[in-house]
């Protein structure tokens, strides 16, 4: 029997990269999924983002494992798109026990050259649309009575600071203290809550000509040049990490192995956030 028999994960952002991993690792433990996306492309976001077709992709590998899988197109900045996906899950699986918060963008500019778009996309998405995910479940969780448990995704740059995306480090800084304080709202009802800090993870967040410029890599420059950019941020050897290495600390996260683990902050970052110099 795997970990995550019997449960159900709701994951945002969940076409690709961090999130289909998470929702193939967690129904590789037997979870039940609801997946939602944004499936389109926001204004201020110059790398590709998760369309409805890699949303269907991510269904049938969780249907290849045997699992149910319920998929629907949700914006995080909209309360109403996320509360159909929600209900329309739970109304077809029958429960909730897992949320993972996991959509997010990433965009570089200069504090004082990011115009208001920019902003505004980056908190509404990062920030604002993990207490959107939280309001559209939690009173469910309340109400089933049976505990849960809520992963945020947060960053290193939820812990150090970050020239160059003073946006998304001021969002992703505001998860974590949204994660403390929703450890003393929910803990009464047997609902934890904890943050997974990831390092750079290859996805296309990352693998991206805005994220070369950011790094000082040309564009053309071949992978290694790039990769050898990021590895110089980490003690242990790599320059990021897989999404299933962060899917595999989600998992734990959410298991009965961590049942009393709740307002942790779960570094998964090759030694980024404790690197000397």
């Amino acid at each position: 029997m795997g970990r995550m028999e019997g449960k159900v994960a709701f994951i945002t952002g969940a076409a690709r990269g961090q999130g289909r991993s998470h929702a193939i690792r967690l129904a590789e433990e037997g979870a039940d999924i609801i997946a939602a996306d944004l499936c389109g492309q926001m204004d201020t976001v110059k790398y590709p983002m998760g369309t409805a077709e890699e949303l269907a992709e991510t269904a049938a590998a969780v249907e290849a494992l045997d699992r149910r899988i319920v998929t629907g197109k949700a914006d995080v900045r909209s309360q109403e798109e996320l509360q159909a996906v929600v209900d329309k899950g739970i109304a077809e699986l029958g429960r909730l026990d897992i949320v993972c918060a996991n959509a997010g963008i990433s965009t570089q500019g200069i504090s004082w050259e990011l115009t208001e778009q920019e902003w505004e996309e980056t908190i509404q998405a990062n920030l604002t649309g993990v207490w959107r995910t939280v309001k559209a479940t939690v009173p469910f969780l309340i109400e089933q009575d049976q505990g849960g448990s809520i992963v945020i995704t947060g960053s290193t740059a939820s812990i150090e600071g970050f020239g160059g995306v003073l946006h998304y480090t001021a969002s992703k800084h505001g998860v974590l203290g949204l994660m403390k304080a929703l450890v003393n709202e929910v803990s009464q009802y047997r609902i934890r809550a904890n943050l997974v800090v990831p390092t750079s993870t290859n996805t296309t967040m990352i693998q991206n000509d805005g994220m070369r410029e950011l790094f000082g890599v040309a564009t053309d420059a071949p992978i290694e040049e790039f990769a050898a950019a990021f590895q110089t941020m980490h003690t242990l050897p790599v320059p990021w990490m897989e999404p299933v290495d962060i899917s595999n600390a989600v998992l734990w996260l959410a298991s009965d192995e961590a049942r009393y683990v709740t307002g942790t902050v779960l570094q998964v970052d090759a030694g980024f956030c404790t690197k000397v110099g």
